[in-house]
């Protein structure tokens, strides 16, 4: 059985993304000793283990806080990774996940059929209390994270991969019928939705068995060492203060943070 990384990444006028998931997979193949493939729309000269093009067809655009710019959210293509993958047991990750230990291979290396993700998430700093992230809709669903997932080559995956599709293509059908806040498509929300409807609406899932640590965009990021990094912050009182993560995986969702430490 083969076993691989997936990262997609479209650059738009704010972001290399195509940088991040070069940096993203470097970090894979040290720690996690596997091979990545990449998928965009354009050829590039970053290292990869395989290029896979795959048009974008992103539709939306977003306001990036960090950025502080209007730019296109090139978010549309994740649930066609399960057409688009090279390998058997797939890591699917975000480009800006930082991968900064061999943790994952407590899922990685599990015996038989597997569907995992994140089915909660907390901030590095604890500042916020991730509630309302942590829901869906005015039903208050738990919310599933499309940050991180693992996944085989089997007909539940291929189910969940179909349910995501048909939420991307009819969105404001299934954001209506679940009462959801965001009128943008967002993979997290998709993922929840097809899950449910995929095991039933049991409620049942597996999941990563412990939260998604996530750097807020408002936060600072710098980087000491490898796989040691300082994240500044304000408290509620305006004063700064800095924690330091070592040797955790998390999501930096802060991109300009993030492309100051790897460019």
């Amino acid at each position: 059985m083969t076993t691989g990384a997936l990262i997609f990444a479209y650059n738009n006028d704010a972001f290399d993304y195509v940088s991040m998931a070069a940096w993203a997979a470097a970090n894979v193949q040290r720690h996690l000793d596997m091979p990545v493939a990449l998928v965009t729309d354009q050829p590039t000269d970053q290292t990869f283990d395989q290029v896979i093009i795959h048009a974008s067809s992103a539709t939306d655009t977003r306001w990036f806080e960090d950025a502080q710019q209007l730019a296109s959210w090139n978010n549309s293509t994740r649930p066609d990774a399960f057409d688009l993958t090279p390998w058997d047991r797939t890591l699917l990750i975000d480009a800006d996940y930082v991968v900064a230990s061999d943790r994952l291979k407590t899922i990685l290396d599990t015996a038989g059929d597997i569907f995992a993700c994140h089915d909660r998430a907390q901030d590095a700093t604890g500042l916020n209390d991730f509630v309302a992230l942590n829901r869906l809709g005015a039903y208050d669903w738990p919310l599933c994270w499309a940050t991180v997932m693992v996944f085989d080559r089997t007909r539940h995956a291929r189910a969940v991969f179909d349910g995501m599709k048909m939420i991307r293509d009819h969105w404001p059908h299934y954001q209506k019928i679940y009462r959801d806040r965001s009128r943008t498509f967002r993979n997290d929300h998709a993922l929840t939705i097809a899950l449910n409807m995929a095991n039933g609406h049991t409620g049942y899932h597996e999941a990563i068995p412990w939260s998604l640590v996530t750097v807020m965009p408002e936060h600072e990021l710098s980087r000491i060492d490898q796989d040691h990094y300082r994240l500044t912050y304000r408290k509620p009182d305006n004063r700064r203060a800095w924690i330091e993560i070592k040797d955790q995986d998390f999501h930096a969702m802060g991109k300009r943070s993030l492309m100051s430490m790897i460019t």
